[in-house]
């Protein structure tokens, strides 16, 4: 009985420890704005999530987005209008490439 006892307790602390140290991955979001110089920032939205990063040379990224659906959403710069991308999905370890974004003036 006593072994009995050892054994699932060193099972359950083996298997503790292989979730303890299991990172979060997340994955990711990306597109190229048009004109490059359109746009400032980028924001991606989940329910209470918001992550927010700048436009460089009219490319974003978002990293380790948790999974789920967003609304990706590019802050343009005078005369150009925001573009707003719905329903985006990202999943655990993949990217998500959002392409060219073309802005409205």
């Amino acid at each position: 009985m006593k072994r009995t006892k050892l054994s699932l307790l060193a099972l359950a602390a083996v298997t503790f420890g292989a979730f303890a140290f299991t990172s979060f991955e997340g994955g990711s979001i990306s597109g190229k704005v048009v004109p490059a110089e359109g746009a400032t920032e980028a924001w991606a939205i989940s329910g209470t999530d918001t992550l927010k990063t700048a436009v460089a040379q009219g490319a974003f990224s978002f990293t380790s987005a948790k999974a789920g659906t967003y609304t990706v959403i590019v802050d343009a710069k005078e005369p150009f209008k925001d573009a707003t991308i719905t329903d985006v999905k990202v999943e655990d370890g993949k990217a998500t490439d959002l392409g060219e974004i073309k802005l409205a003036q």
